[in-house]
């Protein structure tokens, strides 16, 4: 079997494929108002099918889609007996039915046509960015008091739903009933249908737990995109229409939001999943923000002095952010994917990436060694949307690392 290396999230292999078996298979032939039955003896399929497994996601099983062709025309052969007889044996008619079922075969999967089975929707599998959702805490008014002195020293907990990010918080205002924020925040927005920013406003306590004030949410779809919307929500005990408890008033939340979805374009883009070309995008770079996304797929021939678990820790304008270790393996496989927002296109900017090693046991003499790193120019990512390429680690003698870049605008 063969097996494709790609650049791409996918997997391409090509088996080569022989069934034979003795099937008791009949059929019942009607014609002219009569009626015969055959049997079909002896089958025989020989194939060398293409299959493509893509694109490959982290959620099972792994891939959204199979894609099945034929690279050469398939070779069938059987028999077929009528009242004991061999039909198949009749002068010409052998060659003729096995022509027939190549050509019909061959018309609807011979290379590169294809034969396309939707396993799962990759937009939800991989759960790619669609847009960015701005949020600005404005104000709160009429809180209830927690405190003994009669006052609460609140702050706001904002989450995106289905996030497993931990959530963003504003200041706390000591001692203040309508505190005043104006404090703005940015979420990644993957399911703009489904999701839902959730909010709770808490009493900040010096010993013990917060107390919570209330909460409330508010659906994405109801925001227009593009659009400034400011709202005041009523802080509730809980989400529960039903609960008696929300009938008491405990204050109010106000809130500007607006959702800024990515151009399509750009998401197009990226489905078409093109192996060996990615067309440029327009002259000239966004005016606006966007989303700087990155995978860090895999890394090969790493080299550890004293061990070899390795991380990958990426940094940019000053945040950090790192995948998963891999223990005692040189070529690890990691498929992290991490996000950063951007006020302005990143032109001028890099991203540097170090690749580490992390000691199995705590306390050792050597527990971090630097394997390599790599400062990678955004430039070409911003022009061309995105790259998926290996780059060799600078102070590594053979180590490489595959990052992909992609750039989306809102």
């Amino acid at each position: 079997m063969k097996v494709y290396i790609t650049e791409e999230q996918e997997l391409i292999m090509e088996p080569s494929l022989k069934w034979a078996a003795n099937p008791n298979i009949t059929v019942v032939v009607k014609a002219y108002g009569l009626k015969a039955t055959i049997q079909i003896v002896d089958l025989q399929v020989f194939a060398s099918p293409r299959i493509t497994l893509k694109p490959l996601v982290p959620t099972f099983p792994c891939f959204a889609k199979i894609l099945v062709s034929l690279m050469e025309k398939p070779h069938v052969d059987f028999g077929l007996k009528l009242l004991g007889a061999d039909v198949m044996a009749i002068p010409g008619l052998y060659i003729f039915v096995q022509e027939t079922i190549k050509e019909q075969v061959a018309s609807m999967y011979l290379w590169p046509k294809t034969l396309e089975v939707p396993i799962m929707d990759p937009s939800k599998a991989s759960k790619r960015p669609v847009g960015i959702l701005l949020v600005k805490v404005v104000r709160a008014q009429n809180l209830r008091k927690k405190d003994l002195l009669g006052k609460s020293d609140p702050y706001v907990k904002l989450k995106m739903s289905d996030d497993k990010l931990p959530s963003k918080k504003t200041t706390v205002k000591r001692s203040n009933l309508n505190p005043e924020w104006n404090e703005d925040f940015k979420f990644v927005v993957t399911d703009p249908e489904n999701q839902a920013l959730e909010v709770d406003v808490f009493d900040w306590e010096q010993v013990g737990k917060h107390e919570k004030m209330g909460m409330n949410m508010i659906t994405l779809r109801e925001l227009p995109p593009e659009e400034t919307k400011v709202t005041t929500l009523n802080l509730l005990k809980t989400m529960d229409p039903n609960d008696v408890q929300n009938e008491k008033s405990r204050g109010e939340l106000t809130l500007e939001l607006i959702y800024k979805p990515f151009k399509e374009e750009d998401i197009e883009k990226e489905d078409t999943e093109s192996a060996d070309v990615i067309e440029k995008a327009p002259d000239g770079t966004p005016a606006g923000g966007g989303l700087l996304y990155v995978i860090v797929h895999e890394a090969q021939d790493l080299e550890g002095k004293h061990h070899t678990n390795p991380y990958a820790k990426i940094i940019f304008k000053g945040e950090e952010k790192k995948t998963k270790v891999i223990k005692k393996n040189r070529d690890p496989r990691w498929e992290d994917e991490f996000e950063f927002v951007c006020e302005e296109p990143p032109v001028n900017d890099k991203l540097h990436v170090d690749v580490l090693s992390k000691a199995s046991k705590k306390g050792l003499i050597h527990g971090k060694e630097t394997l390599g790193y790599i400062d990678i120019s955004l430039a070409d990512v911003i022009s061309n949307k995105r790259i998926n390429e290996k780059y060799h680690l600078i102070d590594s003698k053979n180590g490489q690392i595959q990052i992909e870049l992609q750039w989306r605008t809102s």
